[in-house]
């Protein structure tokens, strides 16, 4: 009954907003093909958020309608699958399965998590390495899963300490949400964004620009997290006494193994990855793109001779519809952007605001957009456009609204639904996890500390990195 009633109250708005964007008289100085898009982009946002009906499904629709009525062509709408981050992503997937096929990353969690003596040192230790995969897998979902296993071991080595399995369980979806804004490809926002601020204000925002702003960022707010999550979910009596995790625990919840010389297959491997990541990072020096290094990787991941998984099973881990979702939804940016819609929106807010100010209520809004819409890329596809329009009008950086924007929204941790790890760890058979309850004591603590957080570096530390205020 509840769904019906919210599914008839979304409907109602969205016809709403399409009926005064019918009527000429309204909106004076709004153009037909800005009414079109903001009739359809409604629509579309609504539906997101008060009907069960798939996400990319809603996208597509709307691409459709907008290319249907003349707002964008035909080849902006398919022009967006070849967009070059959408091949990044690709090739980020083939890597990761290449990586996971070997099982280094159960063989880096037994290096690092072997090493802790107490409760902190292991909490911090998880959180470092959760922090290092989002260079090696791409998407918070398959982050999650491939950390799984790890999780599952560690739950069975600490089954006597139920809160310290309960805490572990907490803390591995929140670090993973929170460090993707490590690097671009860490969610499908990210590219979003970066299309966005492309299309809409010609700055263009690279594999090592994104590194140099969100690697910090990602490494400050997860071990804050942490220490939020030990202190939410555990007592002073579960924090005490030593923790002795060998790699033989490790060892008996693995396929593959976790010690012992490496085999020749992941040698191959972790060079590989190493050097991909090391070519991304170093892209202002040789000017290779992103996308054609992930490329060149993926084809040695899959090959015969030197690769470790075939191209076959290896593309079969690509999320096509988180593609198809982030060609569809930059389409929609696009013609919020050329049909002037986001600058409409935005003229009639007023931005005389300090920089502070303006960028504070931007995080606000998109700290708190996740209890609407549940999809992290919806949420950027609806506010990246609106904030970079209204940065350009407030006198602000639009890379630093839009950046500190996408930052913000990673927080998604206030009930089981709103992300998918949240989602995955949440219910787990055979082991203790937790309830609503510990997610809404950990976000009310969080969920601030965050925002104040994403605040402080878009006004304090990126501009020491090359990202100013305006």
């Amino acid at each position: 009954m509840t769904v019906n009633i919210r599914q008839m109250a979304t409907l109602c708005v969205a016809l709403s907003i399409c009926a005064l964007l019918v009527v000429p008289g309204n909106f004076p100085g709004l153009s037909g093909d800005a009414r079109i898009t903001l009739a359809i982009f409604a629509l579309a946002t609504c539906a997101w958020i008060g009907t069960p009906i798939d996400d990319t499904y809603i996208a597509l629709g709307a691409g459709l309608a907008l290319t249907a009525t003349g707002v964008i062509s035909s080849d902006a709408l398919f022009g967006t699958l070849g967009d070059d981050t959408v091949w990044l992503l690709i090739c980020a997937f083939v890597l990761a399965a290449a990586v996971a096929r070997t099982g280094l990353a159960g063989r880096a969690a037994a290096f690092l998590v072997g090493g802790a003596r107490n409760v902190r040192q292991l909490t911090h230790l998880t959180t470092a390495a959760l922090v290092v995969t989002a260079f090696a897998v791409p998407a918070t979902s398959g982050r999650a899963a491939l950390a799984m296993p790890v999780f599952l071991a560690l739950a069975k080595v600490l089954a006597d300490r139920t809160r310290l399995v309960v805490m572990l369980a907490l803390l591995f979806p929140t670090v993973i949400l929170l460090s993707a804004v490590a690097t671009l490809i860490g969610a499908g926002a990210h590219l979003i964004t970066v299309s966005v601020l492309w299309e809409a204000a010609g700055e263009r925002v690279g594999f090592t620009d994104w590194l140099l702003v969100g690697l910090p960022l990602a490494v400050v707010s997860s071990h804050l997290a942490a220490e939020v999550v030990l202190f939410t979910t555990t007592k002073r009596a579960d924090r005490k006494g030593p923790v002795h995790i060998t790699a033989e625990q490790i060892q008996e919840h693995s396929e593959q193994p976790v010690t012992g010389p490496w085999s020749a297959a992941e040698s191959r491997c972790a060079l590989l990855l190493a050097t991909v990541v090391a070519l991304w990072c170093s892209e202002p020096l040789h000017r290779v793109p992103p996308a054609v290094v992930a490329l060149i990787g993926a084809i040695v991941a899959a090959s015969p001779a030197l690769g470790t998984v075939r191209l076959k099973d290896a593309l079969k881990t690509v999320p096509w519809s988180l593609l198809l979702f982030m060609a569809a939804t930059m389409a929609m940016g696009l013609a919020l952007s050329d049909s002037g819609a986001a600058k409409y929106l935005v003229g009639g807010i007023p931005l005389d605001l300090p920089p502070w100010l303006f960028l504070a209520v931007v995080i606000g809004v998109s700290t708190a957009a996740h209890l609407v819409l549940q999809s992290r890329s919806a949420r950027s596809s609806v506010l990246v456009p609106l904030v970079v329009a209204a940065a350009v009008g407030a006198g602000v950086n639009p890379v630093a609204a839009a950046l500190a924007s996408t930052a913000a929204a990673g927080f998604c941790h206030t009930l089981p639904a709103s992300a998918k790890p949240v989602t995955l760890y949440a219910e787990i058979p055979g082991i203790p996890t937790y309830t609503p309850r510990d997610l809404l004591r950990m976000s009310a603590v969080l969920a601030p500390m965050t925002a104040l957080l994403v605040l402080l570096f878009t006004v304090a530390v990126w501009p020491l990195l090359g990202v100013p205020l305006t």
